[in-house]
């Protein structure tokens, strides 16, 4: 399954990744890489937490910016 992040630059420097697909993923970063990163992180946990719900399986997960 692939996920698409969005960021956009706050007027004070911080960047804000997002991903659509999956609601209330969303961080702050000082940095493009760093809310890259932390959202990838974020994505996985809801992904796993959905998983283990669900008792269902997923082959893989790929992110891609938007």
């Amino acid at each position: 399954m692939q996920f698409q992040i969005e960021f956009e630059q706050e007027d004070d420097g911080r960047w804000i990744a997002e991903i659509p697909d999956l609601p209330g993923v969303m961080t702050y970063g000082v940095s493009k890489a760093e809310a890259e990163s932390k959202v990838e992180a974020m994505a996985l946990r809801v992904i796993a937490d959905r998983m283990d719900r669900d008792n269902s399986t997923m082959s893989s997960v790929q992110f891609a910016i938007a």
